[in-house]
């Protein structure tokens, strides 16, 4: 092959590819070469040729020689951000060029002080056709041997956004993706949630994650619950998602829960049910804690009710609460492939009003149980207003049920005897058996959760807040719903909602303190476009994209969070509600809104106080 020898088409100081702090260059990805260190301003043509590719943001210029070798020039790294400021072009695009022609113009110190390197790689981007290359400046010289790794992975450069600069912002990210995932091949399904972009892969060695770090419009990436999730942002994450599926198979037919599912831990896939039953019945629980904490602010400021207005407002507020295992077992049902209104008339049965109220059947209340005798044992049997656990249960084995049943019953008389034997089955199980053992169950485990809670000085609060937002990086979060649930079924009042209202404030206070301390303005934006949306209740930004990227910043925020936490359960402090914390939760919260805005406060100020202080960006 033949060997090459270029002169170099700036002034400065040569220096090998390997030196460039850009691994795409450094790596000779994207061609082979050498750079020039602290270049005077001036670029000019190093062969005879024809300018091939001139930015429209005219850092970079690409001749194509008239024998053939293919250059390209790039003024600087990340330079493409400058959008053609400190630049100035003296030739086209398609312009034929002769050898010394001055092509560019460029401000160096104009660079510098807008915090970009000057360092220009000048590569030869088709160095496959070509041995040895060598770049000469004055009495230098450098070969395309020095220092280069020939197969190293691209990563995402200002080149690569460049290629798509046309392109709408959502599209042009969604193509890097495609690109650095290791094409379509390797994407087995794609799905969103709030502010991810989640893929199920086949070969996650094919991923390019440093690459995908790079790209303009990502704020992290990492895995979880077998899961690649793309950090894009609340909103941003729909346009995305909607430019990565087009034109592929891959929308309305993601099967990624059970790609997922099938790859997770047995703590995972607990926690991932049952936030899959609870997060579709969470709306109606906000909307209801809303309407709580409104007729308690009401109350508090002296307004009073006429009886019947007061009873138009438990209707509102009661509810939900009262029916709650209609709609456990209705989600439970529909999340195990059971018919969802086979599941809301089992829900109903456990709250029949033909049986003794639950919260009335108690040892000295108005009601006593039903007793049936059952092979001669007295079971009791009661209603389960606001219970969640026989519900739950329940809506699992009748989903089980009628799926075995379907596979035996005749298709001609399915329709008939399928919902016949499983509503009948399932109610005698329901009330006799799973209802009673499950209640028990239920009552055990949070007498105990409220007796954690209830330790005193706040220690119960101070341990959850502080491991709350550690339980979300392992993707359990959900395993509370559940737990959140049955507490306003019980009690009215949600404790946990403030203690992690005060872990999730933390996190965003460590997050804003790290970007106020980073200097490079393009990194300060994104931090602070990552740290908004724990504000609104969404840490995932904040955490991934900052916090656990330099973890100190991420400690720290565990501590604010055990700060607030702590002082949250000193001061007993519950929301009406669940599902909404931060600014939104505020609204949990009007009867009782200064402890809620002290917990915000002190979780922040923990938090930031700590990062700002003892953590700087260098590190």
């Amino acid at each position: 092959m033949q060997d090459i020898r270029l002169d170099s088409p700036l002034q400065g100081e040569l220096i090998p590819l390997s030196e460039v702090k850009d691994p795409a260059f450094a790596s000779g990805a994207m061609g082979r070469g050498a750079a020039v260190k602290n270049p005077a301003g001036k670029v000019f043509a190093p062969v005879d040729g024809e300018v091939t590719v001139l930015f429209d943001t005219l850092h970079a210029i690409g001749i194509h020689s008239t024998d053939g070798m293919d250059l390209l020039i790039h003024v600087g790294l990340d330079t493409v951000n400058l959008k053609g400021q400190h630049f100035t072009a003296h030739v086209a695009q398609g312009d034929t060029v002769k050898k010394g022609q001055l092509l560019l113009e460029f401000d160096p110190e104009a660079i510098k002080a807008a915090g970009y390197d000057t360092t220009t790689p000048v590569l030869v981007t088709n160095a496959g056709d070509y041995g040895k290359i060598i770049v000469a400046l004055g009495a230098q010289e450098i070969s395309s041997d020095n220092g280069v790794a020939e197969e190293a992975a691209p990563v995402a450069t200002a080149d690569d956004e460049a290629e798509l600069a046309g392109l709408p912002k959502e599209e042009r990210v969604a193509k890097l993706i495609w690109k650095y995932v290791g094409g379509r091949d390797n994407v087995r399904s794609a799905e969103h949630c709030a502010t991810r972009l989640r893929l199920i892969l086949n070969d996650k060695d094919k991923i390019q994650d440093k690459a995908i770090e790079n790209i303009d419009g990502v704020k992290g990436q990492f895995f979880a619950a077998s899961q690649y999730q793309i950090i894009l942002g609340t909103g941003f994450v729909d346009k995305v998602y909607d430019a990565f599926v087009a034109g592929t198979d891959l929308a309305g037919t993601s099967n990624n829960k059970a790609e997922a599912y099938a790859q997770m831990s047995t703590v995972q896939k607990i926690s991932r049910t049952l936030g899959d039953v609870f997060v579709p019945i969470i709306p109606v629980l906000v909307a209801t804690g809303l309407f709580m904490g409104l007729r308690g602010a009401c109350q508090a400021m002296g307004i009073e009710f006429s009886k019947n207005v007061m009873t138009m407002s438990q209707v509102l507020t009661d509810t939900a609460f009262i029916f709650l295992p209609a709609l456990v077992c209705w989600s439970t049902m529909k999340r195990f492939g059971g018919t969802p209104v086979i599941g809301i008339v089992l829900g109903l049965m456990l709250v029949a009003p033909q049986l003794p109220n639950a919260w009335a059947a108690i040892p000295g209340g108005a009601q006593q149980p039903l007793l049936m005798d059952i092979l001669g044992f007295q079971v009791p049997v009661v209603g389960y207003q606001g219970s969640v656990l026989p519900a739950l249960i329940l809506g699992i084995v009748a989903a089980k049920l009628q799926a075995a049943l379907k596979r035996v019953v005749p298709d001609i008389i399915d329709l008939i005897v399928t919902p016949f034997l499983t509503l009948f089955i399932c109610m005698l199980l329901g009330l006799l058996i799973i209802g009673p053992i499950m209640h028990g169950i239920e009552n055990a485990v949070f007498g105990a959760v409220a007796a954690f809670l209830a330790l005193p000085f706040g220690i119960g609060g101070f341990i959850v807040g502080g491991l709350q937002q550690v339980i979300v990086v392992f993707g359990v979060h959900h395993i509370f719903n559940a737990l959140e649930v049955q507490l306003l079924a019980t009690t009215g009042v949600d404790p946990f909602n403030a203690i992690i209202t005060g872990a999730i404030v933390a996190q965003g206070g460590a997050a804003v303190a790290v970007a106020m301390k980073t200097k490079n303005e393009k990194k300060r934006a994104l931090y602070f476009s990552s740290a908004v949306p724990a504000f609104l209740g969404i840490t995932e930004p904040a955490i991934f994209g900052i916090n656990l990227r330099f973890m100190k910043p991420f400690i720290y925020g565990l501590a604010g969070g055990a700060c607030a936490g702590g002082i949250a359960g000193f001061l007993h402090l519950a929301g009406t509600g669940m599902g909404i914390t931060v600014l939104p939760g505020t609204l949990l919260y009007l009867n009782n809104l200064l402890p809620y805005i002290v917990v915000n406060v002190v979780g922040f100020a923990v938090a930031f106080g700590l990062t700002f202080t003892l953590f700087t960006p260098e590190e």
